[in-house]
């Protein structure tokens, strides 16, 4: 289906912006291929070092391990955000936001340049920032909302194919003056993942907020809180940590097998090594957060556990729906594809699940963050451990819960994902393994805690954000993040592993009510 798009006194036809978006970028030189990895960089204009506000100076600073790794081919991740807006987007006032706040952290205005002295060791490089080819605004045809609905999946879907040149900053931001059927506007924007972590995007996201409530006043800032240790006996004080290292040897061990010969079942979400270059489907689903706090409270878990439990739930009802096609194609008989049990038993699927390992957990005021020596400071500070998924059909739905609970509350007393961030920084840096890699898990999941209140963004009223990734090694990326009191499910699918994402999250909302009624007919029953 045809579009055309007015940018720049231009009218340019394009398939739901694919055209567009490649020509543009050509021009700025902002385009690369999935498939390529970047080896060679355009000459740039280098600033001299000057003081920053906290009086440090740039001295070329390496990128750490772990944002290295993002720069792997078969891991060249980017961060892609949509915020969508409850009225349309000023893009000189945008233009003129981003350089007064943005710009000035040095992230933002630096590339990524490889030291030839020190073996291609990419350094972080300040440079002149040229707004106009960060900020991409198509003029788009207003159309119906099911057409605006599928013109800003399809635009999302094409910015996947692309990446961004080294030549510039990584980051960009496409607005979209599109009315859809939850929002006005909408500004799709990315950033190569060597950047920062979730948490540190968050926290910008966050200081670029203020309350709606309160235009003056910066939004609350979630923090998470440690359970104090307990005050029991000798033996029952010292039990937790005899437990730390016992989990924290067998993960090793799981992760070293995983890394050279453990793989997950190959199931028909479990996508091939070379997934990692392909393009992404990008898809949300809403829940009301007061439905996830009612599950947290009446089974005493987290968020994170009821996120956990409906992913599970919903995995297993979306893969027991595949294989009974797979059953009804071989047997050539009509087959109840949900009400029988088609799944094969002992199934392995895991998850790669990521953890912020700042020693001062939560969000921060970006100010904060860019400090040298914060606790909670700016960049990819993660670690990730491998949570194992139970796919079965249960006759009780809060078994589910159950399962999850026990599984978190078993990696929380493990070491894991300090081992895996510890294995990034040496191996590597030192020593090239397949220790110094993502295992070859079926999902990466991530949960990141969102604004608290209603905000806005140089003054315009924020009505969702979805953020989510592209260039990972697995078929299937889930992403939870709550706003005001709603949680967004955000799914990464490649197409040819997973063709029918929207019916995935039919049955992620399916799941979660199974579990809410459950948890209501439990308690009328008391």
């Amino acid at each position: 289906m045809q579009r055309e798009i007015q940018a720049s006194n231009k009218v340019v036809s394009m398939e739901y912006g694919d055209s567009y978006i490649r020509k543009r970028m050509e021009e700025d030189g902002g385009l690369g291929s999935r498939s390529v990895h970047h080896h060679g960089l355009k000459q740039i204009k280098v600033r001299r070092e000057t003081d920053d506000e906290s009086g440090e100076k740039d001295h070329q600073e390496p990128l750490s391990p772990m944002a290295r790794m993002f720069h792997e081919p078969e891991s060249d991740v980017y961060i892609i955000v949509s915020v969508g807006f409850k009225s349309p987007i000023d893009p000189d006032i945008f233009k003129t936001n981003l350089c007064r706040i943005l710009l000035k952290h040095p992230r933002f205005s630096s590339v990524q340049v490889a030291d030839e002295k020190n073996g291609g060791e990419l350094k972080w490089v300040q440079t002149e920032v040229d707004i106009d080819k960060h900020v991409i605004v198509p003029m788009v045809d207003q159309q119906d909302t099911a057409s605006s609905d599928k013109f800003v999946e399809d635009y999302v879907a094409n910015i996947t194919k692309t990446k961004i040149s080294m030549s510039i900053p990584m980051w960009d931001c496409h607005i979209l003056n599109l009315k859809t059927s939850d929002a006005e506007s909408i500004l799709v924007a990315r950033a190569h993942h060597s950047l920062g972590d979730g948490t540190s995007f968050m926290s910008l996201f966050l200081s670029c907020s203020r309350k709606v409530s309160d235009p003056d006043a910066l939004p609350s800032f979630p923090a998470a809180t440690k359970k104090p240790r307990s005050s029991a006996g000798l033996f029952w004080r010292f039990m937790p940590d005899f437990l730390l290292i016992w989990n924290t040897l067998v993960d090793i061990w799981m992760c070293v097998a995983t890394s050279y010969f453990l793989n997950d079942t190959q199931t028909p979400i479990k996508a091939p090594p070379t997934v990692a270059f392909t393009s992404r489907r990008i898809v949300r689903r809403t829940f009301s957060l007061d439905d996830i706090k009612l599950v947290k409270n009446a089974t005493n878990t987290t968020v994170n556990d009821v996120a956990l439990a409906i992913t599970q739930a919903g995995l297993s009802r979306y893969l027991n729906r595949k294989y009974g096609k797979i059953k009804k194609r071989n047997e050539a008989a009509a087959t109840k594809e949900i009400s029988e049990n088609n799944l094969p038993k002992n199934i392995l699927l895991r998850a790669t699940l990521f953890f912020n390992l700042r020693s001062s957990p939560g969000i921060y005021a970006i100010a904060e963050m860019v400090k040298k020596k914060c606790k909670a400071e700016w960049g990819n500070k993660i670690g990730y451990v491998l949570f194992p998924f139970t796919i079965a059909l249960k006759d009780n739905p809060l078994d589910y819960i159950r399962d999850v609970k026990a599984k978190a509350d078993r990696k929380k007393a493990s070491l894991e994902a300090n081992f895996k961030l510890f294995m990034a920084t040496v191996f590597f840096r030192f020593y090239r393994t397949k220790l110094a890699s993502f295992p070859s898990t079926t999902i990466w999941f991530s949960n990141v805690a969102g604004p608290q209140q209603e905000i806005s963004i140089f003054g315009n009223h924020v009505s969702y954000v979805a953020p989510s990734l592209y260039g990972q090694p697995v078929g299937l990326t889930i992403h939870v993040v709550s706003y005001g009191t709603k949680m967004n499910m955000i799914l990464s699918v490649d197409e040819s592993i997973i063709p029918d994402p929207h019916q995935l999250c039919e049955d992620f909302q399916f799941s979660l009510n199974l579990i809410k009624n459950s948890v209501i007919i439990g308690r009328s029953n008391l």
